[in-house]
């Protein structure tokens, strides 16, 4: 089970709510991942005015969380008024947090004003989850900020790169006592399953959905890869050698 703060989740995997044509395919896709959670860029997509299509009405019988994120923020204070404004609207209290630096190529976080809002809003109850760069440094301070899940990227948000550095993932693992869940770059199934071999307690996933051939089909992959790839990581890898080693005794066959 993954628990973030107060929350229990069956599923290891978290998708997104971006790129699809219509919330119906949204909603499909979704369950189609087993997913408990979809993130949802409050900036884009509609969770907020009932008069408007509503995202939440597509989903209000089943058991997906919502999860607001602030994509679209470059400032600390522009993140932490808008979540503000999303509980008051919807009472969730359940968030992503992100403060992007760099709004132009890479999309990178400025984890600094992302430290900061996470002190505010920890402060407000909210319950974070903070979307950051690959270094375990910065995810040791959002840890200590009152994050209650450190999100780093994969590669860049979009880029179907999969995970540019599988060493950060294991160090960010060691360096935080709260779930580590890889966000942004996961391209197909096997980065998914890749970064739960690694140790990550989740992915999350929206571009790879959303953008591929066939969303359904790609989604159930997701769900399949994430379980598989959990499943890898509990039952513990062999050691890597340099050399052959016989996969059968070979003392005594001729004697």
């Amino acid at each position: 089970m993954l628990t973030i703060g107060k929350y229990n989740f069956n599923s290891r995997l978290i998708v997104g709510s971006g790129k699809y044509p219509d919330f119906q395919t949204t909603y499909d896709a979704t369950i189609a991942s087993g997913a408990e959670m979809i993130t949802v860029a409050v900036k884009r997509v509609n969770i907020t005015d009932p008069n408007e299509e509503n995202l939440m009405d597509y989903f209000k019988d089943s058991n997906v969380q919502m999860l607001p994120n602030s994509a679209g923020c470059t400032t600390a204070e522009e993140a932490i008024t808008l979540f503000r404004l999303v509980r008051e609207a919807t009472g969730i209290d359940l968030i992503k947090l992100e403060v992007i630096g760099d709004t132009q190529k890479t999309l990178y976080p400025d984890v600094i004003d992302t430290i900061k809002a996470c002190e505010v809003l920890k402060k407000d109850g909210f319950t974070i989850m903070a979307y950051t760069n690959d270094d375990p440094i910065i995810a040791k301070r959002l840890a200590e900020a009152g994050a209650d899940a450190v999100m780093p990227l994969a590669a860049p948000i979009g880029s179907g790169l999969g995970i540019q550095n599988r060493y950060n993932v294991d160090f960010i693992r060691d360096a935080v006592d709260v779930p580590v869940v890889v966000d942004a770059g996961v391209g197909c199934a096997s980065d998914a399953a890749i970064a739960m071999e690694l140790g990550a307690d989740a992915v999350l996933t929206n571009t790879a959905i959303a953008g591929a051939k066939d969303p359904i089909k790609m989604a159930e992959a997701m769900k399949h890869a994430v379980i598989a790839g959990r499943m890898s990581f509990e039952a513990g890898r062999i050691p890597k050698k340099p050399y052959a080693t016989a996969s059968s005794p070979i003392e005594g066959m001729f004697a």
